[in-house]
């Protein structure tokens, strides 16, 4: 008897131990949950780059996720994945021991796996925590993890948490992707019956996606709903309505990038001014970019290049030539509106736009024309084309500049306003030589060329390279009244917290004075019209517009750089081995496809020109010698900088001719915009007397 009332308190006192042991091991055990903190998670989560208009431009990403706050996830949702997935996730705390109990059961009456016990949070902490790997201690550590989850956040947090984290199919990863996969819509808009789809697919996105079987998608589907309905989530109502509800679906879409050459720049910039941002950090990180790139304008550039080049042929690397680029810029404050480097940027990811140095020919004149308009010429002002040669500084070599086409020269004077249009090679050089090289450079890089530029005569004609981005960036004081502006393309680098990293604010100095933009830009306007190079343009785009052509030696390569009020836009065309030509002038292809491009990017902005600033006066001269006309002048309207309009009345008596006057020529068919007919051309006599050649000249190089 002793002896069974010794064993009754051993065992007693073994059982207290062991109560007291689990007691201080699940303290223990509790105190390590709180006070252990959780790990980071490692959620990649899709970059967007926005439009200037708020669109999408491009995602990028390893998983295609868009978090959303809880907010923006409709109840129906929310209730749908309750339903279907944990349908007493309030009222556990984590770990549900009656879904394991029933779970157990389901699985052993199979004979396999048909059934987890496992709830939202467990889930939740597996999917941001743990390796994929079934073993015991992951099981342990899952647990933990669960535990600590319901005790930091609440119900709501967590299922949101879970929302944004899932994969529901075709790389949709959370439900806001996901709704847009399925639906085209943000999750916010979903229908109680989309609602319940998207749950059904969360079990098995392979065998419940609408878009691989419909009608298994729609019976999971159904199944959800019936939940919803016996757990008293919806109503006998919205259940039946919802059932009979047609699944629309918007189509599986492609990777969505609609200007990957631009967003290669981006990508490219971002990386290289901020050090701490790799590739791999923008394509987990979930950055939101806002860009200053208008997507219409974007798809019309896109266009224009893929219809203006036409079908090419492969070179040696299976890159389709000849290749092009577009780039444009709003001149009022630098953004950059549209960049296309190419054709096609998965046969080609060389961007042109801002990485093909090239010569820009003619293009390049207005700088020219610029820096002879500030020292005080004006439009009427004349230099002779005729043989004329010029020291290089090599011994016994000289430059001898001559026009295109088949007729080296003209053999007269000629106007500043007709050497322009026409794009007169020995007169740009003639008065390059008169103003000097350094003059024209000073006045290239204020308006934007950043390039080296060589001081030599060759300059006026473009004989330095530069990039399709500089000329459109150098173009924009004509437009804007002589200011210079820096591209801008980046309005704002957030992280995916939301904090901003970098914005660009436009940034504009004078760089012309405004008579000087207004003045040239007046006389290129006549480049665009018939009897100018770009001759076909005016009457593709409708609306006031200016511009320059620009071939290069033995039709290497072509330019068009054009401009409006409201954008300036270089067009490059070009083989990317030099030894080809393209074979074309620039107003044969470039202007053409300038004008495609302005014509549907500016389709819904209406026209308007050019504001004339004060100080320009509009006065008739006589057309033969630039001086106020007398009665037996011929007389031609001439805009000019006040103070520098003629004050000498033209003491010639002018007889008319009755014969063909010798300047009606004709336009070398390599530059007639295709369509266009070859009509003789009137260009206005010459005007005021030329000024005498000065004898000295700087030494120059050969062009090029």
């Amino acid at each position: 008897m002793e002896s069974r009332r010794k064993k009754t308190k051993t065992r007693k006192r073994v059982l207290k131990w062991i109560a007291f042991s689990v007691i201080i091991i699940s303290l223990a055990t509790f105190l390590y949950i709180l006070a252990t903190p959780l790990p980071r998670a490692e959620v990649p989560v899709v970059t967007r780059v926005l439009g200037a208009n708020g669109e999408e431009i491009a995602r990028l990403f390893v998983q295609n996720r868009i978090e959303i706050p809880g907010d923006q996830i409709p109840d129906s949702l929310r209730a749908a994945v309750v339903a279907v997935e944990d349908e007493r996730f309030y009222w556990h705390k984590g770990i549900d021991p009656v879904a394991l109990v029933r779970a157990l059961f389901v699985n052993l009456r199979a004979g396999r796996v048909v059934e987890g016990g496992s709830t939202i949070t467990q889930q939740l902490a597996k999917n941001l925590f743990l390796w994929p790997e079934r073993t015991l201690t992951r099981k342990i550590h899952e647990a933990f993890l669960t535990i600590k989850l319901e005790l930091q956040f609440s119900k709501q947090e967590i299922l949101t948490m879970y929302l944004n984290q899932i994969y529901l199919g075709h790389g949709a990863y959370g439900v806001e992707v996901a709704s847009r996969t399925y639906f085209g819509k943000p999750a916010s808009d979903l229908t109680v019956s989309e609602s319940a789809l998207i749950a059904g697919v969360l079990k098995s996105p392979e065998n419940y996606s609408p878009y691989r079987n419909m009608e298994r998608a729609i019976q999971r589907r159904d199944l959800v709903l019936t939940k919803m309905l016996n757990q008293g989530k919806i109503d006998q109502a919205t259940y039946d309505s919802a059932r009979e509800e047609e699944v629309k679906l918007a189509g599986l879409p492609r990777t969505l990038n609609h200007a990957p050459y631009f967003v290669d720049f981006l990508i490219r910039y971002i990386t290289a001014w901020h050090k701490n941002i790799t590739e791999a950090d923008l394509i987990r990180g979930g950055f939101t970019i806002r860009t200053t790139i208008d997507l219409k304008m974007q798809q019309a550039a896109a266009e224009a290049l893929v219809r203006g080049l036409g079908e090419g042929k492969k070179d040696e690397k299976g890159v389709e030539q000849p290749q092009g680029a577009i780039v444009a810029i709003d001149p009022t404050n630098g953004h950059i509106k549209a960049m296309v480097g190419g054709k096609d940027f998965e046969n080609t990811q060389f961007n042109r736009a801002v990485m093909a140095k090239r010569q820009p020919g003619s293009a390049f004149k207005p700088f020219l024309y610029a820096a002879v308009l500030e020292a005080g010429f004006t439009a009427v002002s004349r230099q002779k084309c005729e043989p004329v040669s010029f020291p290089t500084g090599v011994p016994g070599q000289m430059y001898e500049p001559k026009d295109y086409g088949d007729q080296d020269y003209h053999f007269r004077e000629m106007t500043l306003r007709e050497a322009i249009r026409i794009s007169d090679n020995v007169v740009a050089v003639r008065w390059a030589n008169r103003i000097k090289p350094s003059k024209i450079i000073s006045v290239a890089q204020r308006m934007g060329i950043e390039s080296l530029l060589e001081p030599n005569l060759s300059l006026a004609l473009g004989s330095s390279v530069v990039t399709p981005l500089e000329l459109a960036v150098a173009y924009a004081p004509l437009a804007n009244g002589g200011l210079r502006v820096e591209p801008i393309f980046l309005l704002s680098l957030e992280d995916r917290n939301g904090n901003v990293l970098e914005t660009q604010k436009p940034r504009l100095e004078r760089a012309l004075d405004e008579k000087v933009a207004y003045l040239l830009t007046d006389i290129l306007k006549e480049v665009v019209r018939p009897g100018g190079t770009a001759g076909g343009v005016q009457a593709v785009v409708k609306r006031p517009a200016a511009g320059k052509t620009g071939t290069t030696d033995e039709f290497r390569d072509a330019w068009f750089v054009g401009f409006t009020p409201d954008i300036v836009a270089a067009v490059y065309v070009g083989n990317d081995d030099e030894r080809f030509p393209v074979g074309r002038t620039g107003g044969a292809i470039a202007s053409p496809i300038w004008a495609d491009f302005v014509k549907n990017a500016l389709a819904d902005m209406p026209a308007r020109d050019f504001p004339r600033p004060a100080g320009i006066v509009e006065i008739n001269v006589c057309s033969e010698t630039g001086l106020l006309p007398n009665s037996t002048c011929p007389t031609v309207k001439e805009l000019f900088i006040k103070g520098t309009e003629p004050k000498r009345v033209d003491p010639t008596v002018h007889v008319r001719e009755e014969q063909p006057a010798p300047w009606r020529i004709r336009r070398p068919r390599a530059e007639l915009v295709p369509g266009e007919e070859e009509e003789p051309l009137e260009l206005p006599e010459d005007t005021e007397e030329t000024e005498p050649e000065p004898q000295e000249t700087e030494p120059i190089e050969p062009p090029s």
